[in-house]
C-alpha cells in the first residue's frame, strides 16, 4: 500500500469534521451575535422589555428630556408637551401614529371629535400607552397636546386654559362665561357642534326649543343626570357647577 493510499482515510475524516463544524458552528455563531446586539432579550409578547412603555422609551429621540416641572402642576402648554413627549412617535409617524402636521393622517381622527381623541390619549389606544407614557402629565396637559397636534393637522380645537391664568384676570375667580365656553369647546362640541346622536345643535333655536320648555334649570338638571345617548354631564369629569356654566353657554346661544 502506498503512503498516499494510507493517508486518504485520514483526509476524509478531517473533511467530514470540517463540514460538521461548519453546520453546527455557524448557527451558534449567529445566535451569539443576536444576543450580543439585543442584550440577551427574548423577543416575546410577554417580555417586559416589549411593553408599549418600554418601546416608547427606546424610540425617544436623542436629547429627550423630562418636562420642565418648574410651573404649577397642570400648567404645561400643548406645544411643550408635544415637543417633550409626543414627538417621539408623532414626529415621524411611528407605530401607526398620525404624523405631526399631516392633514391626511389626522383627518379621520379629527372627525371623531376632540373629546374622543383626548380620551384615547389619556387612557391609551392601540400601540399608544396612556398619556404617551408620561404618567406625570395631568389630563388637561394631555388635552392641550391633543389640541396642539390636532390643530397642526387641520382642526380648530381649543386648548384647556390654565386655571391660574384664567383666574388672574378676574381677581382669582374664573369667569363662568369663559369657563362655559372652554368646556363646550373641549367636550360638548363633539355632539352639539354638529347635532350628532340627536343632540340639539349649538345655536339652533328650533332644536333647543323643546328642551327648554320647562326652563333652563330643568334642562341643565337633565344634562347633569344624563339622558338617552348623552352620558351624565356629557362625559365631562369636572364639577356640576362647571357643567352648569357650559350648559348656560349653549342655552344662551340658542336664545
Amino acid at each position: 500500500m502506498s503512503e498516499a493510499q494510507a493517508e486518504s482515510p485520514m483526509s476524509a475524516k478531517a473533511l467530514i469534521g470540517i463540514v460538521l463544524a461548519a453546520i453546527i458552528g455557524i448557527p451558534v455563531f449567529i445566535i451569539l451575535v443576536v444576543k450580543l446586539f439585543t442584550g440577551g432579550m427574548a423577543i416575546e409578547p410577554g417580555n417586559p422589555s416589549m411593553t408599549n412603555e418600554a418601546i416608547v422609551a427606546r424610540v425617544q429621540p436623542v436629547g429627550f428630556a423630562k418636562l420642565d416641572d418648574s410651573g404649577p402642576p397642570g400648567s404645561r402648554a400643548g406645544k411643550a408637551v408635544y415637543e417633550n413627549v409626543c414627538i417621539s412617535c408623532h414626529g415621524a409617524g411611528l407605530a401607526g401614529s398620525p404624523k405631526f402636521g399631516d392633514a391626511g393622517a389626522w383627518g379621520a381622527r379629527i372627525s371623531k371629535g376632540f373629546a374622543t381623541l383626548v380620551e384615547h390619549a389619556t387612557k391609551g389606544f392601540n400601540a399608544m400607552p396612556a398619556k404617551g407614557g408620561a404618567a406625570d402629565l395631568t389630563d388637561d396637559e394631555v388635552a392641550r397636546a391633543v389640541a396642539y397636534m390636532g390643530n397642526a393637522g387641520g382642526a380648530k380645537f381649543t386648548e384647556p386654559a390654565v386655571q391660574g391664568a384664567a383666574g388672574a384676570a378676574t381677581g382669582g375667580k374664573v369667569d363662568p362665561a369663559v369657563k362655559g365656553k372652554e368646556i363646550y369647546e373641549a367636550v360638548c362640541v363633539a355632539c352639539h357642534g354638529t347635532g350628532a346622536a340627536g343632540a340639539p345643535k349649538f345655536g339652533d333655536k328650533a332644536a333647543w326649543g323643546p328642551r327648554l320648555k320647562d326652563g333652563a334649570e330643568a334642562a341643565i338638571k337633565i344634562g347633569i343626570a344624563g339622558k338617552g345617548a348623552m352620558p351624565p354631564k356629557g362625559g365631562y369629569s369636572g364639577s356640576d357647577a362647571e357643567f352648569h356654566a357650559a350648559a348656560e353657554y349653549m342655552i344662551g346661544a340658542a336664545k
